[in-house]
């Protein structure tokens, strides 16, 4: 196994050895009790917090990376040296119309991106 090294104050370190053993694991306290925004009740734990969406048909939302990827399971898997044909034809079958707007959109976002304030 190869080793990592960090650098701390000027010396390099070897990862994982400035962090302390752990002398007993991690525990996720419990949440705080709070008003539920869909009746008003008092949700006063996890198991009860996930009973009550659940009851009432919710779900919680956050960070999840699937949903950001949802957008990209319609792509077709391509090997890299045929991306080059696969673009090509994606624009030939664009109408005049399509491919300036898909360029407008695009230099817009570069000149958004590229803004130094």
């Amino acid at each position: 196994m190869r080793k990592r090294f960090i650098q701390i104050n000027g010396k390099l370190v070897e990862y994982g050895a400035h962090v302390p053993a752990r002398v007993a694991p991690d525990v996720m306290p419990d949440i705080k009790p709070y008003q539920s925004m869909i009746t008003g009740e008092e949700i006063k734990s996890r198991s009860h917090h996930r009973d009550h969406l659940r009851q009432h048909g919710c779900q919680e939302v956050g960070n999840e990376v699937q949903a950001q990827l949802k957008a990209y399971d319609n792509l077709p898997d391509v090997a890299p040296q045929r991306r080059h044909e696969l673009i090509r034809s994606q624009i030939d079958a664009m109408s005049d119309k399509q491919f300036r707007a898909a360029l407008k959109r695009d230099i817009d976002r570069v000149k958004w991106n590229s803004r130094s304030d």
